[in-house]
């Protein structure tokens, strides 16, 4: 009888133990999910802020007319070459840039500002989760190591656009972020995000 009740005991015990570990288990999908609800909310656009278009460049100014070279050979703006009067010293060449019609459906007008919007290519997603690590605390919280990136619509896939916009290609590609998961009642929140703003591409 005493055997038995040690061998009860025992197994009662690997029992508890087992589901005590199990209560702890991380399910990497929470971290996807709650990583993805985060960046829902962010857009991937071309510009870092909106711009407006119809604009004019100089011939010469490599800085701009490389990029709006790049959106008019993947068919998103037309270029019509013009000449700029100047007082006293004659004129110079400029480009007119202005949409296309293929342009005008890919193009994210901002309701703050008429006339001004961006390219805009859709909302992160996570990759991976490629490592995470409980952090000192109270709180259910986790350090997560991932990888996120954007699923680019043809247009962002020409190579002169990867080539003004080098940026392009590497979101489009993955990218390595971290983030603070911390457990609510309300799911998992997302705190600290680092690179915090790196959705949103520069010029």
């Amino acid at each position: 009888m005493r055997k038995a009740w040690i061998a009860l005991s025992v197994i009662t015990s690997t029992v508890l133990y087992i589901a005590g570990c199990h209560s702890k288990v991380v399910d990497k999908h929470e971290f996807s999910s709650a990583l993805d609800n985060y960046y829902a909310s962010q857009q991937s656009c071309l510009w870092s802020s909106s711009i407006k278009f119809p604009v004019q460049a100089d011939t010469d100014n490599d800085a701009k007319t490389r990029h709006f070279d790049a959106l008019t050979d993947a068919g998103l703006l037309r270029r019509i070459p013009a000449e700029k009067k100047r007082f006293l010293i004659g004129s110079k060449d400029v480009n007119n840039y202005d949409l296309s019609d293929q342009g005008r459906s890919d193009w994210t007008a901002d309701p703050s500002q008429p006339g001004y919007g961006n390219f805009c290519f859709g909302h992160p997603k996570v990759n991976s989760i490629d490592s995470f690590t409980p952090n000192t605390g109270g709180a259910a919280q986790y350090s997560v190591n991932y990888h996120v990136a954007v699923s680019l619509p043809s247009w962002a896939n020409n190579a002169e656009i990867q080539t003004a916009f080098p940026t392009v290609a590497a979101l489009g590609a993955g990218q390595p972020a971290t983030a603070t998961l911390t457990k609510t009642p309300n799911g998992w929140q997302v705190e600290n995000v680092s690179p915090a703003t790196g959705v949103v591409l520069p010029q």
